[in-house]
């Protein structure tokens, strides 16, 4: 029993730390994960006070989250305080079972960000890997009286201790720079242009039809190769899918970027034949942070003759302190709010464009790196 005591103790420790540090090198994705699950439930009249409450503190819930995911496996693998870790992990893969059971049956939410974008597993998969884990917990709990501390207990507080403020700073590290590996279609070198197209090898879903008409005040259903004829009258069709399809979805979705006056200038801004930029940028109520920084780039830019595009799920607000307030005199383009979320991951970020490539991109912290 101590034996594989001790082996679930490593599995369970290991992956707890792994899972949280690739969601570390991205938090605000976690957040927005989040928020997805807050929308879901906020449907519901009774929780959506609620759930409108928690979307907002939805950013530092995923920083606790994180945190609590690494420190649980740190504190199983150093052996410390096991009544207390081992009640701890039993009731976070209770927790986690039960979000991604919720994701898997209820099939409203696709993934559920267990090892962030970098490992994308299906809800179903999410599901069973916790299933999985919660006997090796089950297994941690009951045995957790052959748990032995690594070290003595001041070296096993020490390094729990060390362990928290290393992973708390590369939180901070990652929202003021980039994630240190980006697991998402807005990488270097990528093509936008490209991205946004339908995979060569995508298998579009099989659909069936079913047509309503009515008669004589009688409803009644039919196939597309068995419809009525002209003396029923049409009352709705209903589609559903049959077959799920494969890789039928395009890396990059919805990245329109459109004027103030609602024209979509997606085609004509990343086809031009010149480098420019595009500042992503949300939230103008506190710019003091990285106003300084893109007034050095403006100049910049001004100087060498390169063009910059402010991109904005804002575009009012945008306008007004650019162009009103600040008198920068900028082309400002519209992005939908759930692309932006996946283009940008710090607030704002820079982008430097040639045509449709991403030669490069910096977090608000580096804006100062793209001005050589």
């Amino acid at each position: 029993m101590k034996l594989l005591v001790n082996i679930c103790r490593v599995i369970v420790g290991v992956l707890f730390i792994f899972s949280g540090l690739v969601k570390a090198m991205d938090p605000q994705g976690l957040a927005y994960k989040m928020q997805e699950f807050f929308e879901v439930w906020a449907t519901n009249q009774s929780l959506a006070n609620l759930m409108h409450w928690l979307t907002d503190y939805a950013f530092p819930f995923a920083i606790i989250m994180i945190t609590l995911e690494i420190m649980v496996g740190v504190g199983i693998l150093l052996g410390i305080w096991r009544n207390f870790f081992t009640w701890l992990i039993l009731l976070l893969i209770i927790f986690f079972g039960f979000l991604t059971g919720y994701a898997a049956l209820s099939g409203k939410i696709s993934t559920c960000g267990c090892f962030g974008d970098c490992i994308p597993l299906t809800s179903m998969q999410s599901f069973i890997k916790d299933l999985i884990l919660f006997v090796l917990v089950l297994i941690l709990f009951f045995g957790r009286k052959y748990i032995i501390p690594v070290f003595i207990p001041a070296i096993n507080v020490l390094l729990l201790i060390v362990s928290c403020a290393l992973v708390l700073f590369y939180q901070w590290y990652v929202m003021r720079h980039l994630p240190t590996v980006d697991c998402l279609p807005f990488k270097k070198g990528g093509n936008i242009l490209n991205l946004r197209k339908m995979p060569a090898d995508a298998v579009p879903d099989k659909k069936e039809y079913r047509f309503v008409y009515e008669k004589n005040g009688k409803k009644e259903n039919f196939t597309i190769n068995n419809l009525p004829d002209s003396t029923w009258s049409f009352v709705s069709r209903e589609d559903f899918i049959i077959q799920k399809g494969k890789n039928n979805e395009p890396p990059i979705k919805d990245f329109n970027l459109t004027t103030i006056s609602g024209n979509d200038t997606t085609q004509a801004v990343l086809t031009l034949d010149a480098s420019y930029y595009l500042f992503f940028v949300k939230g103008f109520s506190t710019t003091d942070y990285w106003l300084d920084s893109f007034t050095k780039l403006y100049d910049y830019a001004k100087q060498n003759n390169r063009l910059i595009y402010i991109v904005t799920p804002e575009m009012t607000q945008a306008d007004s302190f650019f162009n009103k307030r600040n008198n920068y005199n900028l082309s400002i383009f519209s992005l939908d709010a759930t692309a932006f979320k996946t283009a940008a991951r710090t607030n704002p970020e820079l982008y430097l464009m040639k045509g449709p490539v991403i030669e490069n991109k910096w977090g608000w912290a580096d804006i100062k790196d793209a001005i050589k």
